[in-house]
């Protein structure tokens, strides 16, 4: 059976009475699971389960769920989940050419892909091709409700058939497409019936486009592709070629300006010097080539010199096109091979899991203008000349900046802001927001007494039923967060708790932890700074990095990774985002745990023993 096809829109598809959907990037697969048993088909007909055999054997664990509503059809795309708005173009393609059985079996076991499904088409036996869109995905997610399957999409959720959500707004469901750089949107009318192989104009794509700036270096005679390329240090780096997006007129005069100006030409291919700049918009760069290129406009503004690899590059991140970065080649670490370009796409790729922690607070940054080359400075008041997308929040005389979306955090990593600090509560809510322990030990050597107190608060915090987080510092230490519900608790509730945990593991190990604040009293021991938990201290957001030698960055952890071979150095830009990409953020189910933690009871206790005492 052939699948019912979007219609490619480059109009925005706000629309009333639509809903939209993240397009992901797979193979488009119909699910069919009846008394013949499961089959999952491609668009094209063909079998996908011997390459995909994973999909089934999680289909058969759940049998029992699933059989009172068999025969069942669904509709879907098979994908290899990046994050919750991405799928991996390229992991796919690779999987789907493995040849070799045994090889299969290990990638599905290692790396296994999911059915995102969107549609329902069969259920208990009834079609449902002429029940409007709407209705269809409601009876999707009373299935998967009924099935009791988790109805968010997660990649490192071991469901491997995941709901694809409907939104309402087609504006909430942009930013977070553009932000997780996912490859776009499908818009569909709540009233859109299922028509088998067409391509309907009722339900539309509208793509996540980048834009390259580029030149063309040659066109081929056979079929009309203009290849186009840009400058890397001074060489001419081919990308790809383009053949869509042209008007007949353009694509004309184009043609003999070329043969005009060739400087050579052989049986394939006219040849010309760089010298006509274009702006191409593609979806993604796979295996060096642009995928779905389309013609966008010619650059007439531009200089060939100035279509640079660099430039590509921060296109290709869907950084901000008005934020010029400046210096893009600047050193950073004497030690790392870390330039400003670097540091910046660091913070693009990162900025999905960044920018919740920084979102509404009152932001102090560290700024290393000369890199680790020079002198940094704390920044707090917003300067002058930062531009009108900066929110910020006056508070005690100062104007804080507020860094609540990407664009000012790739501004803020263009001044080289390094390190970035933030309160323990947001402008719009009393008291804290989480109880975090700094756990900071005297020098590098004694880290793990850091791992020790670590250890210590959590054997306590699940004797209490408590949920926390760990990260390193970025530095030398490690800190541990509690999340805490919004408005509910005061620092003096808090104080209550961080003050018993600093008493208990000096009453387990007073030659390890003290509380003493004169650093010459301390001796060898693990500072416990409970005191710092206050309003107006701060300390390093998630994943920011740190002005140190070995480039650290303040890494959450899972709690299973706090042992003896625990060694902070080694958390540092190059492996963070690759942590992330093979073992998810730690950190993912942070601001869920606000609401189911069970603060009070503790906090009752412990005010009630201070009565008692």
């Amino acid at each position: 059976m052939k699948p019912m096809l979007p219609s490619l829109t480059f109009e925005l598809p706000v629309r009333p009475d639509w809903q939209y959907e993240v397009k992901y990037d797979g193979f488009r697969a119909m699910l069919t699971w009846n008394r013949n048993g499961i089959e999952l088909i491609s668009r094209n007909g063909k079998d996908l389960l011997p390459q995909f055999p994973e999909i089934k054997e999680f289909l058969l664990r759940y049998e029992a769920q699933f059989k009172p509503f068999l025969p069942l059809q669904l509709d879907g795309e098979l994908t290899y989940l990046e994050n919750t708005y991405k799928a991996n173009f390229s992991a796919i393609q690779v999987r789907g050419r493995l040849k070799s059985e045994k090889k299969i079996l290990e990638q599905a076991q290692r790396s296994p892909c999911r059915l995102m499904v969107f549609d329902v088409l069969m259920l208990n036996g009834k079609v449902l091709f002429a029940e409007p869109f709407h209705k269809r995905k409601n009876l999707l997610i009373e299935l998967f409700q009924r099935i009791e399957f988790d109805v968010e999409s997660d990649p490192y959720n071991n469901q491997l058939l995941q709901y694809v959500k409907a939104y309402d707004d087609f504006n909430d469901l942009w930013e977070k497409v553009v932000l997780y750089d996912g490859e776009g949107i499908i818009a569909k009318s709540n009233n859109s019936l299922w028509e088998e192989g067409k391509r309907s104009l009722q339900w539309l794509k509208y793509k996540n486009w980048k834009y390259v700036s580029c030149f063309i270096i040659s066109y081929e005679k056979a079929n009309g592709y203009f290849y186009i390329g840009v400058y890397q240090e001074q060489k001419i780096l081919p990308i790809g070629q383009v053949l869509f997006g042209f008007k007949p007129e353009e694509k004309d005069a184009l043609k003999q300006t070329i043969k005009q100006n060739m400087v050579r030409e052989d049986d394939q291919f006219i040849y010309v010097e760089p010298a006509i700049c274009l702006e191409v918009k593609y979806l993604e760069l796979y295996e060096n080539q642009l995928r779905e290129p389309h013609f966008d406009r010619f650059r007439f503004d531009l200089e060939p010199a100035e279509c640079t690899y660099a430039r590509f590059m921060f296109a290709q991140k869907n950084l901000p096109e008005d934020l010029e970065i400046t210096h893009p080649d600047k050193p950073l670490w004497e030690k790392h091979c870390i330039q400003k370009a670097d540091y910046i796409l660091y913070l693009r790729e990162i900025s999905p899991y960044m920018l919740p922690f920084l979102k509404d607070r009152l932001l102090t940054v560290i700024r290393y203008p000369h890199g680790m080359f020079g002198e940094a400075f704390y920044q707090k008041n917003c300067p002058d000349y930062a531009p009108e997308f900066v929110e910020t929040k006056e508070a005690e005389g100062i104007n804080y900046i507020m860094c609540n979306n990407l664009k000012t955090l790739v501004w803020l990593g263009n001044q080289l802001a390094i390190e970035f600090h933030i309160p323990f509560q947001t402008v719009i809510t009393k008291g804290p927001s989480e109880i975090v322990f700094d756990l900071d030990p005297p020098s590098k050597e004694a880290f793990h007494l850091a791992v020790k107190a670590a250890l210590l608060i959590k054997e306590v915090l699940d004797q209490l039923n408590l949920i926390g987080f760990i990260k390193t510092s970025g530095n030398k230490g490690l800190q541990i967060y509690l999340p805490l519900p919004e408005n509910v608790y005061s620092y003096d509730d808090t104080r209550l708790f961080t003050s018993f945990i600093a008493e208990y593991l000096i009453s387990k190990d007073p030659t390890s932890f003290t509380i003493e604040r004169m650093k010459k009293n301390r001796g060898n021991r693990l500072y416990v700074d409970y005191v710092q938990h206050s309003e107006g201290k701060t300390i390093v957001a998630p994943y920011s990095m740190r002005g140190n030698e070995h480039a650290g960055v303040a890494t959450p952890l899972y709690w299973e990774e706090v042992n003896e071979n625990l060694e902070p150095v080694s958390f540092n830009m190059e492996n963070a985002l690759k942590r992330i990409r093979s073992q998810g953020d730690p950190f993912a189910d942070y601001f869920q745990t606000k609401q189911i933690q069970p603060f009070t009871p503790v906090l009752e206790f412990l005010k009630n023993s201070a009565k008692k005492g």
